[in-house]
């Protein structure tokens, strides 16, 4: 598979064929790592009272015997409106799901192998806007003719994050914030030469 390198003018201008150790891979590297990332995102803040932790409940509600009804020691059980929550959620629960950093690579590698099958993996010398305005980084995104992409830079520069940043279908980052599932998420990747090498030159 090959990726299309872009000119200046974010036009085609040849395309550079991935790396061997790109294809081959195993989808179930992608699942893992995304399935990792998306656990980590996760809040975990949802917490139920039991019925130990609620108030109330001190006296019995009614005698043992002789109302004809079941029998109660609490207002605080979970029968009661009021009442302590039965297994409800708690805080304390660890969502992290570990990944090997092999796995890792090889999540990304395949993301972007993918990309380049569905001529969605773009390399361009550099992507900086130096006038800082959305409309310049505007025209950049509508050249590439894509839905939405994801723009990785070598070193973010303040004006080219201002320019893009007001832009709905495009996301700027630098080069150490790609990852598998960003790479998954968009549907074109756009990518500066210098980080496309240091992809390569891990990968081997």
């Amino acid at each position: 598979m090959s990726a299309i390198v872009l000119n200046e003018k974010f036009e085609k201008a040849s395309e550079l064929a991935l790396p061997e150790s790109f294809s081959g891979i195993n989808s179930h590297n992608l699942y893992l790592y995304v399935k990792s990332y998306q656990a980590a995102l996760r809040a975990n803040t949802a917490s139920t009272k039991t019925r130990s932790e609620v108030s109330g409940g001190g006296k019995k509600p009614w005698a043992q015997k002789g109302k004809g009804g079941a029998r109660a020691g609490s207002r605080r059980s979970p029968v009661f409106v009021g009442g302590g929550q039965a297994f409800g959620s708690k805080n304390n629960r660890n969502y992290d799901l570990k990944v090997n950093k092999k796995q890792k690579k090889l999540a990304l590698k395949f993301a972007l192998d993918a990309l380049a099958t569905q001529g969605k993996l773009f390399i361009v010398d550099s992507i900086e806007v130096a006038s800082g305005k959305t409309k310049d980084a505007k025209a950049i995104f509508n050249a590439l003719g894509q839905r939405d992409a994801l723009f990785v830079k070598s070193i973010l520069d303040e004006q080219t994050f201002l320019a893009f940043r007001n832009i709905q279908s495009a996301y700027l980052i630098e080069e150490n914030e790609l990852n598998a599932f960003l790479a998954a998420t968009y549907r074109s990747v756009v990518i500066e030469k210098a980080v496309w090498e240091n992809l390569v030159r891990e990968a081997e």
